[in-house]
């Protein structure tokens, strides 16, 4: 552990964070393919326990917090933007959902989200999950050893303002990943305030989460729903990353994130 809490991991430690960050991946792949109009919230966080548990992994969302979440994901539909909770809600055709996963392996944790439209969906809403997923990939990219979180804060910041007028919450953030689903340093979606010096054994999660409209949020009487104050939709787009001294590798995409990243990929045969 480095100071203020920032945890290191080893070549076999990080390796071994690929197994959850893989069973958190098929996961998330598996639930892509279930969402579709009638399907309930409760069914999708079913079918994630199921396949997380039959793969050897805990689910990382599960009782955690105060109070205790209750679902294996969060399912987070429309106007929702993160920490939905699962249950009798029934998607219909239009709606997006965006369904954040977390899945233990030998004490390892991977965490990755995605945002998954039901059915067709108007243009301005398949164009923001494009810009979420554009901005995650921008931010992981700027990471490089040597730098500092604040260089993926302000490349996520930059690819939402270079592509239009979205809201981008403040509050809520990527982190660290280990040992742990939540570890220093935070990772904003915004500004250059974290200064953390990235090195090779770091982990991280980004997440960028922009909606249609405000930037501002409530959360439900649950404790846990967090919804857009204006009742503009929104995206959530996550993967977990690690530096390694060869470059960048993605734990949680199934090609390690070679696709995406190009020269900047740096995960096992190269």
């Amino acid at each position: 552990m480095l100071g203020r809490g920032v945890e290191v991991k080893t070549p076999e430690q990080i390796e071994a964070m690929r197994v959850a960050g893989l069973l958190t991946c098929r996961t998330l792949e598996l639930l892509r393919a279930a969402v579709r109009p009638g399907v309930t919230t409760a069914e999708l966080d079913a079918l994630a326990e199921a396949h997380i548990r039959d793969h050897g992994g805990v689910p990382s969302f599960l009782g955690y917090g105060t109070p205790p979440f209750p679902g294996s994901i969060c399912a987070s539909v429309d106007d929702v933007v993160v920490h939905g909770v699962p249950g009798p809600l029934a998607l219909a055709e239009g709606d997006v959902v965006s369904i954040d996963c977390g899945a233990i392996v030998d004490g390892w944790h991977g965490d990755a989200a995605i945002t998954v439209p039901v059915g067709a969906v108007p243009e301005k809403v398949t164009r923001m999950i494009a810009v979420a997923e554009d901005a995650m990939w921008a931010g992981i990219a700027a990471a490089h050893v040597g730098g500092r979180v604040s260089d993926i804060s302000r490349a996520v910041e930059g690819c939402v303002r270079a592509a239009g007028e979205y809201g981008i919450l403040r509050h809520f953030t990527g982190h660290g990943i280990g040992t742990a689903m939540h570890q220093a340093p935070d990772v904003p979606n915004y500004g250059g305030s974290v200064r953390t010096r990235l090195r090779p054994g770091l982990a991280l999660a980004v997440e960028p989460m922009i909606t249609l409209g405000s930037s501002e949020w409530l959360v439900d009487d649950d404790e846990w729903t967090i919804r857009t104050d204006d009742g503009s939709w929104s995206a959530h787009v996550e993967h977990t990353f690690a530096l390694t001294e060869r470059g960048l590798w993605v734990l949680t995409a199934e090609d390690g994130g070679r696709t995406r990243l190009g020269a900047a990929y740096g995960g096992p045969n190269v």
